[in-house]
């Protein structure tokens, strides 16, 4: 699994939960989808990046599926999944799947 980038893993799950949750009705359903992709990459990123990366990652990750809920009100369901997961994507990569500068 370390093979995954974790940017793939976090936008992913993302986008599999909304998909989960519409494709079955069950909303719950969803949030175990998410829950997964959160616990998985937050694992790497614990051993790769340290605990504050991780810390801020994972609050991108929640703060970005808690704002799709209003966008998607403003602008759309899809167009705000595609959002919250473009922005988690970009996030994981530059923050978690990129080696650190030295």
């Amino acid at each position: 699994m370390s093979a995954i980038p974790t940017s793939v893993i976090s936008a992913g799950s993302l986008l599999g939960g909304y998909l989960t949750g519409r494709a079955t009705g069950v909303r719950p359903a969803g949030g175990v989808v998410l829950l997964a992709g959160a616990v998985t990459a937050g694992r790497r990123w614990q051993r790769t990046v340290g605990p504050a990366r991780t810390a801020a990652l994972l609050a991108t990750y929640v703060g970005a599926f808690g704002a799709s809920h209003p966008l998607a009100r403003r602008i759309g369901a899809w167009p705000s999944v595609a959002v919250a997961t473009a922005a988690v994507g970009v996030a994981s990569h530059l923050l978690g799947d990129r080696p650190a500068r030295r």
